[in-house]
C-alpha cells in the first residue's frame, strides 16, 4: 500500500469525514425512495463504500446507495418485499463479478465523448432536482408542500452561507476541506443562535446497530429465480454503467486511469456482502466522489475513512449528526452541481457538428426524465447510427480505364459496410465496363457480411455480362470467403492487409 505524506493522510481524513456526512442524507432519501428503511441504505452506503474502497479499481471514488439503483428496486419491494430485494442484491453482485472476470467493463470505452458530455450534465442536473425535495414539509393536514415564509428564508440563507464559504475559503486556507467547514460553520451558527430549521433528524432516525449476517428469507427455487433475475440484470447494468462512467470522469480530472475490470469485481463483492448484511446494495455515487476529488482526496483511505465515520454515526453518534441541518448538506451538493456540470457544453454546441450537439441534448434529457443507464444506450446507439451514415457517404473510387487491354480499374476509397452498400454499387456499370475489371481494395475495408455479400452480387452482375472482375489488396479471410463463392482473387501475401471481417 502507498504511503501517504502526513498532508496528504489529513486531506484523506477529512476527505473521508466530508463526504460520510454529505452520505447521510443521500443514503436515507434514496431507502425511501426504494420503499425500505433508513438502515439499509445507510448499511448499503457503508459496506458498499468500504469494500469498493478497499478493493475497487478506481481510488478516490465514492460507493454507496444511489437513486439510480432505488428507483428499479421500489417496484420489487412493493410486489414481493425487502427480503427479495436482498437476495436481488446478492444476485446483482454475483452478475456484477462475472462482469468483471470477463472484462466486460472496457466496453465503456466506446462510449462517445458527446455521450459523456451529456451523461455529466444530465446528472447535474438529477442532482439538483434530487435536493428540491428538501424544500418540502409536511403541514397540519399532512400534505407535503412547499416550504415558504421564514423558513424559506432561513433555509436558503443558510445554503447560500454554505455556498459562499465553499468558494471563497480555498483563496484563504486548504488545511481543512471547504465543504466540511462549511457543515460546521452552518451547524454551529444554528445551534449557537437557536435557528429553527430542518435537520437530517427530521428526515429520519440513523441510530442503529452493526450490521449482522442474514441470509435472504426467500425460497431457493426456480420460481424465486424468475422473479429476482430479471432485476438482477437490470441492477447490475445499471450500477456497472454509472460506476465505470464516474471512473471515467475522475479519470479525466486527475489525469489519472483507473482499473475498470478490478472496479467490476469489486462493485460485484460489494453487492454479495451487502445482500447478505441487510443493505440494499449500490454502485459509485459521482455527487459524492466530486466532493471527494474536489477537497484533494485522491487515494483509498478516503473512501475507507468515510464508511467508517459513517458506521460511527449509526452507532455512536446518531443524535450530532441528526442535528446538522438539511441546509448545509443542500449547498454542499448545489456545489457539486456547479461542479459537475460541463458548462464548456453550451459554449461550443454551435462550433461542433449539429449531430454532436443533439447528442449532448438527448443524452442530458434521458437521463433526466427516465435513467443513466437507458441514456448512455441511446447516446450510443444513436453516435453509431450517424458515424455510420456518415461513414455510408464516404466510399467512393477513382478508375483509370484502358482501352486498348480493354481493362478498367477501381481504386476504393472508404469502408464497404451495411449502410455503404447503396453508394458502393452505384460506382459500378457492369453493362458499359470494358471486358475485365479490376477492383483495388488498398485504401478500403470490408467490415462486415453484408460488405462480403455485396461483392459476391457485384461478381455475379459482371459475370452475368460476360466479363472478368478482379479484387485485388483484399484480407485473406475476405479473400478466402469469396473464392468459395467463385469470385476472382488476386493475392499478393506480401502486400495484402490483414484485418478480419464482422461476421
Amino acid at each position: 500500500m502507498l504511503k501517504l505524506s502526513p498532508a496528504q493522510t489529513k486531506i484523506e481524513v477529512l476527505s473521508g469525514l466530508t463526504v460520510a456526512l454529505a452520505l447521510v442524507p443521500e443514503a436515507v432519501a434514496f431507502a425511501f425512495v426504494a420503499q425500505v428503511h433508513p438502515l439499509l441504505g445507510l448499511y448499503a452506503a457503508f459496506m458498499v463504500g468500504l469494500i469498493t474502497s478497499v478493493f475497487g479499481g478506481r481510488p478516490g471514488m465514492i460507493s454507496g446507495a444511489t437513486g439510480a439503483l432505488a428507483v428499479v428496486m421500489v417496484s420489487l419491494v412493493i410486489e414481493h418485499g425487502v427480503e427479495y430485494l436482498l437476495a436481488t442484491v446478492v444476485l446483482m453482485g454475483v452478475i456484477q463479478v462475472i462482469a468483471g472476470t470477463f472484462k466486460l467493463g472496457r466496453f465503456i470505452r466506446i462510449v462517445p465523448h458527446p455521450v459523456m458530455l451529456g451523461f455529466v450534465n444530465g446528472l447535474a442536473i438529477v442532482i439538483f432536482l434530487a435536493q428540491l425535495g428538501q424544500f418540502k414539509t409536511v403541514n397540519p393536514a399532512g400534505e407535503l408542500v412547499w416550504l415558504s415564509g421564514s423558513k424559506l428564508y432561513v433555509m436558503l440563507g443558510l445554503i447560500g452561507l454554505t455556498m459562499a464559504i465553499i468558494h471563497y475559503l480555498p483563496r484563504y486556507t486548504k488545511a481543512i476541506p471547504s465543504a466540511l467547514a462549511a457543515i460546521f460553520a452552518v451547524f454551529a451558527l444554528t445551534q449557537f443562535f437557536g435557528i429553527d430549521t430542518r435537520s437530517v433528524g427530521d428526515m429520519a432516525s440513523i441510530a442503529g446497530g452493526f450490521p449482522t449476517f442474514h441470509m435472504p428469507d426467500v425460497p431457493f427455487n426456480l420460481e424465486t429465480l424468475k422473479i429476482i433475475l430479471p432485476y438482477s440484470l437490470i441492477l447490475a447494468g445499471i450500477g456497472l454503467i454509472e460506476s465505470l462512467l464516474a471512473l471515467t470522469l475522475i479519470d479525466e480530472i486527475t489525469e489519472t486511469r483507473g482499473r475498470n475490470s478490478k472496479e467490476c469485481k469489486a462493485q460485484g463483492l460489494a453487492n454479495v456482502v451487502t445482500g447478505l448484511f441487510g443493505g440494499m446494495g449500490g454502485c459509485a455515487m459521482i455527487g459524492q466522489s466530486m466532493i471527494n476529488i474536489t477537497s484533494g482526496a485522491r487515494h483509498r483511505l478516503s473512501g475507507i475513512t468515510a464508511a467508517i465515520f459513517l458506521l460511527i454515526f449509526i452507532v455512536f453518534a446518531a443524535p450530532i449528526i441528526e442535528a446538522i441541518p438539511i441546509a448545509a448538506l443542500v449547498g454542499v451538493m448545489f456545489m457539486v452541481v456547479i461542479g459537475t456540470f460541463a458548462w464548456s457544453s453550451l459554449r461550443i454546441m454551435n462550433k461542433i457538428p449539429k449531430s454532436d450537439a443533439f447528442v449532448i441534448v438527448l443524452v442530458s434529457a434521458t437521463t433526466v426524465f427516465y435513467d443513466l443507464a437507458i441514456a448512455v444506450f441511446v447516446g450510443v446507439i444513436v453516435s453509431a447510427l450517424v458515424y455510420a451514415w456518415e461513414s455510408a457517404h464516404h466510399i467512393t473510387a477513382v478508375t483509370d480505364r484502358n482501352d486498348k487491354k480493354k481493362t478498367k480499374t477501381y481504386d476504393l476509397y472508404g469502408p464497404i459496410f451495411f449502410g455503404s452498400i447503396a453508394s458502393f454499387k452505384d460506382l459500378f456499370h457492369p453493362k458499359t465496363d470494358p471486358q475485365t475489371v479490376i477492383v483495388n481494395f488498398e485504401h478500403s475495408r470490408v467490415w462486415d457480411h453484408s460488405g462480403l455479400e455485396a461483392l459476391e452480387k457485384l461478381a455475379k452482375k459482371y459475370a452475368k455480362e460476360g466479363k472478368v472482375i478482379k479484387f485485388r489488396k483484399l484480407s485473406a479471410d475476405c479473400a478466402n470467403l469469396l473464392e468459395k463463392s467463385g469470385c476472382t482473387i488476386e493475392r499478393d501475401k506480401n502486400s495484402d492487409p490483414h484485418y478480419e471481417v464482422v461476421m
